[in-house]
């Protein structure tokens, strides 16, 4: 799965704007330049989870409304991976895959809680 930097940066840029923060404040609180900021900012750089918590820690925001949604849904990646192996499988292949779907859908099953 890949990462859109991009929103996170605009983000970001957003959050800081909104709380009247200059690029050369939050480079000066985080110790970085107000080139790797305008870099973050643009989605250039690949930001670690760390300065982006020092980010919205700066920001008084939760990391999580930089990152929300800045990663494909993994219900849309789970449905691609399902249905390319799928494509692979014979008709009794199928119909088992359909057997063991509904057994998992009439028990509720979760693997980390197995009844």
């Amino acid at each position: 799965m890949k990462i859109n930097y991009g929103l996170i940066g605009q983000r970001v840029k957003q959050k800081r704007k909104t709380s009247q923060k200059t690029q050369d404040n939050l480079a000066e609180a985080l110790g970085v330049s107000v080139g790797y900021i305008s870099q973050v900012e643009r989605g250039v750089t690949k930001i670690s989870l760390d300065t982006l918590a020092e980010i919205a820690t700066f920001l008084q925001c939760d990391v999580t409304e930089l990152i929300v949604g800045s990663v494909p849904r993994q219900e849309e990646y789970l449905t691609r991976e399902l249905t390319a192996v799928y494509k692979m499988m014979d008709a009794q292949q199928k119909t088992m895959l359909l057997d063991i779907a509904n057994v998992i859908v009439r028990r509720g099953y979760n693997p980390l809680f197995p009844r």
